[in-house]
């Protein structure tokens, strides 16, 4: 990959986007080359549609569904907001997490504006961990609404116990919802075995095309017809507009690579994160690693090195791609609502970056991005230090 100036680049930000796996990029590029609308019964719609059912049955493959039960969106922001929205209603709970992506808490904190006594923020540990015993606290008071958690959080990569999660809505009669944008494609997912009824994705997360994504909608599930765009009829009335048919051939073609070998890539990433953190932390001791280290994706760590900005740091190594947290929340001017729910300072978040690494990262990237970190982080003490310094 290039950076600037056609640089070598090493690609740390796989929890923005990943890079298009070949694939899915084969795929895109062939279906662009055609002409059909899915809606439309002529031999090329019929062939476009053809090809979005093979897609969507790829997709359900990797989530362990029914192609059925699959709806098909422009992104998981789409679709978080797509469920929630469905799935609540006033004088019941919508019981969510601090920690959740902006998509999920701004749609939360929308669709209770009139009922803010509904919304119900569980609270978070140090380590990321969202306090599911809460729920038995909630319940006790009310039943029925949606619990919304998130599958693995897209800042620490910690992953949350959806199914103790399931077990407690369940037994409220609530519904529920994950945001599982980050989990998707990066560890195996059965949505029996999680036990939900709503399930979020976006393909270019898992190595497909950006913009395009989809909602898993369990069978049978008692969810209110409350679509965001009605118009074609599309998607089984929840989702109408002419189908991103290209986008989503891509996506199925990302998904059926994804599932090859998924848990020996798992295993692989997992080892070049830790020497990662290996590398980085012997170079520079005081630096922290956020987040429960045991309970987490294996390609994301989330390290903070006090007193050091981290658009400084960031800046100061162009040949390497990092983030100083979610993508959603570039430019904002506060620092990350996730780490400060995790009960670290604003000056810690302020100084805390994400290294998120997938399939194609290479043991020569793990290398350059150690040597370059350490080195920026030094020449930024070094300038801080002599801006303190004597006048």
């Amino acid at each position: 990959m290039n950076g600037p100036n056609g640089a070598s680049m090493s690609y740390f930000d796989y929890n923005a986007t990943a890079p298009i796996r070949p694939e899915a990029l084969a795929a895109v590029v062939e279906a662009m080359q055609s002409v059909g609308n899915a809606s439309s019964m002529h031999q090329p719609g019929r062939q476009a549609a053809h090809r979005v059912d093979v897609a969507r049955r790829q997709l359900a493959d990797l989530l362990g569904c029914s192609p059925g039960e699959i709806i098909f969106t422009s992104g998981a922001t789409e679709a978080n907001n797509l469920a929630l929205r469905a799935a609540f209603c006033a004088g019941s709970p919508l019981v969510t997490s601090p920690v959740e992506h902006p998509a999920v808490l701004e749609t939360a904190r929308a669709v209770t504006a009139e009922s803010p006594e509904d919304l119900v923020l569980l609270p978070v540990d140090g380590d990321g961990l969202v306090d599911l015993g809460a729920l038995d606290q909630v319940f006790a008071a009310r039943s029925g609404g949606v619990v919304s958690l998130m599958a693995a959080n897209n800042e620490t990569g910690v992953l949350t116990d959806l199914r103790a999660a399931a077990k407690a809505a369940r037994e409220a009669g609530a519904l529920v919802h994950t945001d599982a944008t980050q989990l998707v494609g990066r560890l195996p997912v059965d949505v029996a075995e999680l036990d939900v009824d709503l399930l979020s994705l976006s393909a270019h997360k898992f190595g497909g095309p950006q913009g395009v994504g989809a909602l898993y909608v369990r069978r049978g599930s008692p969810l209110p017809h409350r679509p965001l765009l009605v118009g074609g009829g599309q998607e089984r009335g929840w989702r109408a507009g002419t189908l991103n048919v290209a986008g989503i051939i891509g996506m199925g073609a990302a998904a059926e690579a994804a599932a090859r070998g998924l848990g020996e890539e798992a295993e692989r990433v997992a080892a070049l994160r830790d020497r990662l953190e290996d590398l980085v932390t012997g170079a520079l001791p005081d630096c922290r690693i956020n987040g429960r280290r045991d309970q987490r994706l294996p390609g994301v760590t989330s390290i903070t090195f006090p007193g050091v900005p981290a658009d400084a740091v960031l800046a100061a190594m162009p040949d390497v791609a990092a983030s100083e947290g979610s993508a959603c929340a570039s430019g904002a001017p506060t620092p990350s609502h996730v780490l400060l729910a995790m009960g670290l300072s604003r000056a810690d978040a302020d100084s805390t970056i994400r290294f998120s690494l997938g399939y194609a990262t290479t043991d020569a990237e793990i290398d350059h991005a150690a040597r370059a970190i350490k080195r920026a982080v030094s020449q930024v003490r070094a300038a801080l230090a002599e801006a303190d310094g004597p006048r």
